[in-house]
Order: structure tokens, then sequence, then C-alpha cells
């Protein structure tokens, strides 16, 4: 990866982390779009650690920006006169997508650096933001308000992120909104539950970076992450006002996006 290629991908993958458009996704089109002869080696090997350093990047800029949020959790854990439902919906929340993460990530990392594929998962995307949300009331509940099975319920539908195409965020913010989240409540928690997911991938992927044979990818994917960071704070704020701002059809341009994209990079391929 060159330089102008990795922070061109630290700002898709910023942004896309965030909206509800899946960055995996986009991180698996970019290339293709910009015709980038990548190594068939690193896309099998390394290219799933180097994006994932740039999610890192992502989940530190979350942790600042709903740095209020993070505060309450470690004092909550800390004093027992504080309440832990936070706390608590934020495990029960994390548990599912942790778990069939790490029995189902090696199976389908084949995914990863096939575009046509993630331009299916990309449509698919936009069918559960726009059906998704046309089916859901009118949320009146803030996150405290929500079961721990609601809870496990938004938790488990991160998991569509796995397949490049299904956006994290998406999935989770829609799943919200059917456990009658307010939309903006909705989106704060998939954000919330975002960071310990993002992290734990961390944990799992990065150190592949440290091998000497990847010293100099290791120095790139840090200036990715470092970049991608940047942009995802920018990226947060603009989707908490949005969804703050927008609580009728939120979801619909961002489905309609991924419908002619999805489209758009599904026929390339086969013309």
């Amino acid at each position: 990866m060159t330089i102008i290629q990795t922070l061109i991908l630290a700002i898709v993958q910023g942004v896309t982390e965030l909206f509800p458009i899946s960055s995996a996704g986009h991180s698996v089109i970019a290339p293709y779009v910009f015709r980038w002869n990548l190594d068939p080696v690193f896309l099998k090997e390394n290219f799933l650690p180097f994006v994932v350093m740039m999610h890192l990047g992502t989940s530190i800029a979350l942790f600042i920006f709903f740095w209020k949020d993070w505060k309450a959790v470690i004092k909550s854990i800390f004093n027992s006169r504080d309440s832990k439902k936070l706390l608590f919906l934020i495990i029960v929340g994390t548990i599912p997508a942790a778990i069939i993460g790490l029995i189902f990530e090696k199976k389908l990392t084949m995914l990863f650096g096939i575009a046509s594929a993630a331009s299916i998962f990309l449509i698919l995307n936009g069918v559960l933001l726009f059906v998704g949300e046309k089916a859901a009331s009118k949320g009146k509940k803030n996150i405290e308000d929500l079961s721990y099975k609601q809870a496990a319920i938004i938790g488990l539908f991160q998991s569509l992120a796995l397949f490049p195409g299904f956006s994290r965020s998406g999935s989770s913010i829609t799943a919200g909104f059917w456990m009658g989240l307010k939309h903006e409540e909705s989106a704060r928690f998939s954000m919330l539950l975002a960071t310990p997911i993002i992290a734990g991938a961390s944990v799992l992927e990065v150190p592949k970076l440290f091998k000497a044979a990847n010293r100099p990818l290791l120095n790139m994917s840090i200036i990715g992450g470092i970049a991608a960071g940047i942009c995802a704070l920018i990226a947060v704020n603009i989707l908490m006002r949005w969804f703050n701002k927008k609580e009728v059809n939120a979801m619909r341009p961002f489905s309609f996006y991924c419908w002619i994209v999805g489209a758009v990079i599904l026929i390339s391929h086969f013309v």
C-alpha cells in the first residue's frame, strides 16, 4: 500500500464505519474502483489486519466523542451506588457479535477482496435500512429503558457486519428502532457497542502486523489509523446531529446510496 492509497482508504473507512453504509464493503470496493493492483497475498493475509488498524483509530474517536457515557460507565464500576444498567446493557449487547465473530470470522475472510460480493451485500444492506426503519414504529425509549434481551438482539444484528457490505452501525441502529429506541438513542447505543467490538477485533488482528516481515506495513497502517480516527470524529458528529434532527426516514438517503453504489459496482464488474 502506498501513502496515497492508505489515506484514501482511511478516509473511506473513517466515514463509512459510522455512517450505515458498511466500512468493510467500501474497503473492498475502493481498491476495485481506483484500479489498485494489490498483491493477492496481501489481500488474503494482511488486508484485514490493515483495515482493522484503521478501525482501531475509529474506536478511539468514538471513545473520545462519547467520553461522558464511558466516564459514567467506568465510574459505576467503582461506585456501588451508581446505576450499572448502561454497563450491563453494553456487555450483553457485545457478547452475541463477539461469539459469532470468533466462530465465523476466518470462514468469511475469503469474501474480503471480492468486489462483486461486497456490492451484493451492500444492496441487501440498503434493503435492511429501508425496510427496517419503515417497519419500525416511532421509538420513544432511551437506552436505559431497554431490557437485556433487547440489548442482546441489537448486539446480535452487529454480526451481519462479518459480511463485507452489511453495515455494523446500520444493522444495530435498525435493530434499535425495532426495539423502540428513539433515533438518536439507537445511534448512540450502536456507537457505544462499536467500541468494545472494534477493540476486540484489534486485539486479534493487529498483532499480525508486528511480524518482522510486516514492519513497513505496520508504519503505514498507523498513519491510516490516525487519519481514520480524525475522519471518524467528524463523521460521528455529523451523524448524531442528523439523527437528532431527523426522526422520520433518517435511513432513507443511506439506503438509496447503498442501492446505487452496489448496483453500479455489480454491473461494472460483469460488463
